[in-house]
């Protein structure tokens, strides 16, 4: 069964992990502070939900985030 998202209520997803804000949104490249606005209301902007979806619906992996994020730290993109 489909994990459900709830992405108007990510504090409580994030909660129901045991993972704090900095373990949750350091994996989509938000900052603690970043992840706890968007906890407290501010609207989460597209690009972090389609990622927060992906990744949480299984479609994106862990390995992958990190692996974009280092390529876009570096300014770089490569295909396996």
């Amino acid at each position: 069964m489909a994990r459900r998202i709830d992405l108007k209520n990510l504090a409580d997803y994030r909660r129901t992990q045991g993972l704090n804000q900095s373990a949750f949104w350091s994996r989509y490249g938000v900052t603690q502070s970043g992840g706890s606005r968007y906890e407290s209301g501010r609207s989460l902007p597209t690009p972090v939900a389609i990622l927060v979806w992906l990744r949480e619906t299984g479609r994106l992996s862990d390995a992958d985030l990190e692996a974009a994020r280092k390529g876009v730290a570096k300014g770089t993109a490569r295909s396996n």
